[in-house]
């Protein structure tokens, strides 16, 4: 007696369970395959910098690859590696308002059939 409540009872889990289940497709890529986007930073009052990887490991701000202060950045992400970005204001980056972006190398592309 006890087996069928359990299996009824695992059944109706399991369609509880999938009922609530949804997905979503996204499409990659397009017409020209997989692009590598521009990083976007918009803010108020601060500045964004690109430096190398011991002056992000240290919070330096004093010889960024790029700099900016403007309220809205785009910046171009144009070839494979790493980019580190820190927060130019002092004491933001310290407070963890930095980020690194990896760029992965584009392969060939694949052969038409």
């Amino acid at each position: 007696m006890g087996a069928p409540k359990i299996t009824i009872l695992s059944i109706f889990v399991l369609v509880f369970v999938f009922s609530y289940v949804t997905c979503t497709e996204f499409e990659a890529g397009g017409e020209n395959g997989w692009v590598v986007p521009q990083s976007s930073f918009k803010y108020k009052k601060d500045s964004v910098l690109v430096v190398l990887e011991e002056e992000y490991k240290k919070c330096q701000t004093t010889k960024p690859e790029f700099y900016s202060n403007h309220y809205d950045t785009v910046f171009k992400l144009d070839r494979p590696g790493l980019f580190y970005f820190i927060s130019g204001v002092e004491g933001h980056c310290e407070k963890g308002q930095k980020m690194i972006i990896k760029v992965m190398k584009v392969d060939s592309p694949p052969q038409a059939p």
